[in-house]
């Protein structure tokens, strides 16, 4: 009889380890993706990403679920999606710029973030060590900081004679504030005169302007997630006031920036899915380095050259990613 109980009872145990295994096995992953600001603006990053996850296999809807939300500029609101995702129990988290990075960041330590670009991640505390990151979050740098030099003698090759230079950063994001005070040293090495511009809200930028009326040649905009929601407002205003911008991404220049220069995001969003699959399969973040930028992107825009009376150097646009008329 006791034999018998015996083979019932681990006959039960083993069908239901079964069960449960074929239970998990039909569960899909599910990645909770914090947009920093809109899917009109940045869709092709995330088709990047969801092309190079197919490659190695996850097929959204088929053998993975993902969860979009999107933050529209607001730290606020990507705290709230953040803690979203922690409801939701998603398998891991993937962003971008620092402001939703650290939203993510202090709202689990538990859930694996991966940050498709974040700028100076290291200088900013998003990680311990760029070799082991530790804790909870990896991902890829822009190497925002790294580029200020090369930022200015682009501008210088554009405007030999240029002397005076307005930085604005917002100055609620810790790496907007490491990339101006980059950006001030490289500016007072090659011998211009630097002028600051800390926006702290939307409402700050048409104010800014109107200071820099008349006593600056050009515009040099750190990196940021609230100034990037407003790029359309601060490129008109720059026209208006005739200011050359030098900026950061192709998107800022597409929306009448005159000139753009750093990695190229939809490389990056690639390679993030990279950092996904190799979670996704039971790595840890803590031991997958942070990686940075291999491809970069010059971007000039044509329209804008000539409409602030600016001849773009054959040599220049020789170097040129892409052109924009």
């Amino acid at each position: 009889m006791r034999r018998r109980a015996l083979i019932i009872l681990l006959g039960g145990t083993v069908a239901f380890l079964l069960a449960a295994r074929a239970q998990l096995a039909g569960k899909q992953p599910t990645i909770g993706f914090l947009g920093s600001g809109t899917f009109a603006a940045q869709g092709q990053w995330v088709a990047s990403f969801l092309v190079r996850l197919r490659e190695l296999g996850w097929i959204e809807g088929r053998n993975l679920t993902i969860e979009y939300r999107w933050a529209e500029g607001s730290s606020d609101r990507a705290a709230e999606l953040a803690a979203e995702f922690v409801r939701l129990k998603v398998d891991v988290i993937v962003t971008y710029a620092n402001p939703m990075v650290i939203a993510a960041k202090q709202t689990t330590t538990v859930i694996p973030i991966v940050f498709a670009a974040a700028a100076d991640p290291l200088g900013t505390g998003l990680v311990a060590s760029l070799a082991r990151p530790a804790g909870n979050v990896t991902g890829l740098s822009v190497q925002n900081t790294d580029l200020a030099g090369k930022h200015l003698e682009l501008l210088r090759d554009l405007i030999p004679d240029l002397r005076r230079l307005a930085i604005v950063a917002n100055v609620n994001n810790p790496a907007s504030l490491l990339e101006m005070r980059a950006v001030q040293e490289a500016a007072r090495t090659i011998g211009f005169e630097v002028a600051a511009l800390e926006i702290r809200r939307a409402e700050d930028i048409a104010a800014a302007f109107e200071v820099l009326r008349g006593h600056t040649e050009a515009l040099y905009v750190c990196i940021d997630t609230m100034l990037f929601s407003n790029r359309i407002r601060i490129s008109t205003l720059a026209i208006g006031a005739r200011l050359p911008t030098m900026l950061s991404n192709r998107e800022f220049v597409a929306a009448g920036g005159l000139m753009s220069y750093g990695p190229s995001f939809p490389d990056l969003f690639r390679r993030a899915g990279d950092y996904v699959d190799k979670i996704l399969r039971g790595a840890k973040p803590a031991d997958l380095p942070v990686e940075q930028p291999t491809k970069f992107d010059l971007v000039i825009n044509l329209t804008t050259a000539k409409a602030l009376g600016l001849t773009v150097p054959p040599t220049l646009l020789a170097l040129a990613s892409e052109v924009i008329e």
